[in-house]
């Protein structure tokens, strides 16, 4: 038994050390290639804003791009697009190392998870198409994502100041027509392509308030569906310029130590309490971005 257990224990461990060996090659290689003007204590920084994002996510399930972008672009001075563009670059080492952990314990509808990805490649196009229309515009794309962020403000606040606890529901699979989900995650990719945020917000909530989903499977699902959407959308960002390279590569880094820190101390942690707190926090944001396309400044 305890053989199983070490054994077990490995194979979760894999992913997080692939991951984390394939991100030190990748900036190995762009700090080695090409001049890049990073100070060890931004790099650092950056780190620690990915650590929290991901640290976050393990928690109570929320897209780390919720805490990077804001981060990254207020108080770290990246324009708006290049901020949407690393963000969701990021995402894409988190939704692998999360979406593996989730398929060993077989916490994925197979069936949801391609309607889902069908649907979200399809809107991931679309609305990557729709941000360099906007980008340059970055008084509207700032209003797009205050709006954006209103919803896992809402939900956060809601859930843990009102229900504060997770609806019960059982079962191993989520039910709900094809063509519905199929939409559901067309819609969520468009604004991952647009605002950059992995989809996570949105995914999490809409399963399982829309389809009644199981909360173990909503999460393994979730994250299983981001990873084609963040490798699709981030790739996209990349080529078109909107990728700040070694910024998303150090925010990746935290977000994969992040994740699994989160997952394994979560019951340490009231989830409501934390839902409640960034919640506020979420709002903030949102108030931020939304003033700022009027011309308002808020600290």
């Amino acid at each position: 038994m305890e053989l199983d257990k070490k054994v077990f224990r490995w194979r979760g461990e894999t992913p997080t050390l692939a991951l984390l060996l394939i991100i030190a090659v990748l900036i190995a290689w762009t700090f080695g290639t090409r001049p890049v003007s990073m100070g060890v204590f931004k790099g650092t920084a950056l780190v620690i804003v990915g650590l929290i994002a991901g640290l976050l996510g393990g928690l109570i399930g929320t897209g780390g791009c919720s805490v990077m972008l804001p981060i990254t672009h207020f108080w770290m001075g990246y324009p708006t697009a290049v901020a949407v563009g690393t963000v969701l670059f990021a995402v894409i080492f988190t939704a692998v190392s999360g979406g593996y952990g989730h398929v060993l314990q077989r916490n994925v509808d197979v069936r949801v998870f391609l309607c889902l990805g069908l649907g979200g490649l399809g809107g991931v196009a679309l609305g990557s198409w729709l941000f360099t229309l906007i980008s340059a515009q970055t008084g509207l794309l700032g209003m797009i994502l205050g709006l954006v962020f209103l919803w896992p403000a809402i939900r956060m606040v809601y859930e843990g100041a009102v229900q504060r606890t997770e609806p019960k529901r059982e079962g191993v699979s989520i039910q709900g027509s094809g063509w519905i989900i199929t939409v559901f995650g067309f819609v969520v990719g468009i604004a991952t392509g647009v605002a950059g945020l992995g989809g996570g917000y949105a995914l999490v909530p809409g399963l399982i308030y829309l389809f009644g989903a199981p909360v173990y499977i909503t999460m393994g699902t979730s994250l299983a569906t981001m990873i084609p959407l963040a490798l699709v959308g981030g790739g996209i960002k990349l080529v078109q310029g909107f990728v700040d390279l070694p910024t998303g590569l150090l925010l990746g880094a935290g977000t994969v130590v992040g994740a699994r820190t989160g997952a394994a101390i979560i019951k340490r942690f009231k989830p409501a309490t934390l839902k409640l707190i960034f919640g506020i926090y979420f709002l903030y944001v949102s108030a931020k971005f939304i003033a700022g396309f009027f011309g308002i400044l808020i600290w």
